[in-house]
């Protein structure tokens, strides 16, 4: 009886984790680099936040500690909370990296900024990445998640 074939970056056969399912491991690494990230995205916040950010000050330390909660959440939470968790981090990322791009642009709040600001590109290379990253973890939850329901379902 032949095996399915191993499934790439991963050490469990493809029969053992369902067709089109993620492997356990993928889901770790997955979830270890949303968190770095996040942490990224909030150490950025933070320099920025006790650096005198002015009129942002508050909204930074929010980031700040958002990114830090969100992170911790990614590594520990299980099951729909974990989802769910994620699916947030997506959002937050997404929306520190839309706030960016409109003081960019159009100003936010009154405030313009200037790519040649040195935290500004940085920032928006984790965020930008942060934002796919996080968005590729909820997806491949929702997928695992989608997978373990389908086999009970038929047990």
């Amino acid at each position: 009886m032949a095996m399915k074939p191993e499934r790439v970056g991963s050490r469990v056969p493809g029969s053992a984790t369902g067709a089109g399912h993620p492997a356990p491991r993928t889901l770790i690494v997955w979830r270890v680099l949303s968190a770095l990230l996040l942490l990224t995205m909030g150490g950025i916040h933070l320099y920025l936040a006790l650096k005198g950010a002015g009129s942002l000050g508050k909204p930074f330390w929010v980031n700040a500690v958002g990114g830090l909660v969100l992170a911790v959440a990614i590594l520990v939470l299980r099951g729909r909370l974990l989802l769910l968790a994620s699916a947030l981090a997506t959002l937050f990322m997404a929306g520190t990296l839309l706030a960016l791009v409109l003081a960019l642009t159009v100003g936010l709040f009154g405030i313009h900024e200037f790519l040649s600001y040195d935290p500004v590109p940085p920032t928006l290379v984790v965020e930008s990445i942060g934002t796919i990253v996080l968005a590729v973890t909820t997806a491949l939850l929702y997928q695992a998640m989608r997978g373990r329901l389908t086999r009970s379902r038929a047990v």
